[in-house]
């Protein structure tokens, strides 16, 4: 059994992989910020919400300082995952490195800055950070697994690990179909909400701007099917199904843009764009969300 752990990025994501995994494994806690290392040396990591608890974590902005970890986990956003690989660089020679940042290409940047067994993940749980050492379980949903060339058999541990922790995991042996669901799924949620300042809600499903979601989702579709991806759901019906949960839902590109920051454009729509091209097939609208959402952060840099 996978016994030590590291969590590389403490936002949201990382946070909950964090708190729940210190129940059942030695975890520690890769942070950029030496007070937010210093913080969750002290206080511990909280988790509120759908999970209840605080647990001790190890924190350092070194990852030398946090052992020798048998699964790494990069929880960082996907623009910073390019510095955060770089980081590892000759670290962690005996782990496993586990990839859960929307989009695809993450598994790429990974494997330019070392030789570890590589997992492929993608996560639909969210939560809302309130602090260096708080975060607020939001959506319970499941994180799925699939090997870009670790064994299956470390694949369906390292779930079973994630599983036992509290979170949902599941291993697949070919994620492909899931991990573009999501992506089509992101590439026209996160846009949307970035352009229009809403968060996820029933807009998405009705009215206008309904039809605009579902005529991005099938643009997503067309590409998939060209690129030989059975995808596990329908990306209409996750939104669908989405905005039912009640309380709306803020995507991170949203929270990105109200904040002046960088967004994951790249690896989402940008993948999806140049997916599409790859294939020969026209999706005018990603184009336009895509070249909106990169001006958008242009007006603020």
């Amino acid at each position: 059994m996978i016994r030590r752990v590291c969590v590389v990025g403490a936002g949201s994501i990382g946070s909950l992989f964090a708190g729940h995994l210190a129940r059942v494994a030695d975890v520690g806690v890769l942070t950029r910020r030496a007070e937010h290392a210093q913080a969750l040396e002290r206080e511990g990591l909280r988790v509120s919400g759908r999970s209840e608890l605080v647990r001790k974590v190890r924190a350092s902005t070194d990852p030398r300082e946090l052992g020798a970890p048998e699964l790494v986990i990069m929880a960082c956003k996907g623009v910073d995952l390019e510095a955060a690989a770089a980081g590892l660089e000759g670290a962690f020679s005996g782990a496993t490195v586990v990839t859960v940042q929307n989009g695809l290409g993450a598994e790429e940047i990974m494997r330019a800055h070392g030789d570890w067994p590589l997992i492929s993940g993608v996560t639909f749980m969210s939560g809302t950070k309130h602090s260096d050492t708080h975060v607020e379980y939001i959506l319970d949903t499941a994180t799925w697994l699939g090997p870009y060339d670790a064994p299956m058999e470390t694949v369906r541990e390292a779930a079973a690990l994630i599983a036992s922790s509290g979170l949902r995991a599941e291993a697949f042996d070919d994620l492909r179909p899931a991990q573009w669901a999501k992506l089509i799924f992101n590439a026209t949620v996160n846009a949307v909400a970035a352009l229009t300042g809403l968060p996820h809600d029933v807009h998405y499903a009705e009215g206008a701007l309904g039809e605009l979601v579902r005529e991005l989702a099938d643009e997503g579709k067309a590409v998939a099917a060209a690129a030989g991806v059975e995808l596990r759901e329908d990306p209409w019906e996750m939104n669908v199904h989405a905005t039912k949960r009640g309380a709306a839902h803020y995507p991170s590109m949203l929270e990105d843009v109200e904040a002046h920051r960088p967004t994951e454009i790249e690896l989402i729509t940008g993948a999806l764009v140049r997916e599409a091209g790859r294939h020969g097939v026209d999706v005018p609208r990603h184009a336009a969300l895509y070249a909106l959402v990169r001006g958008k952060e242009a007006s603020y840099r």
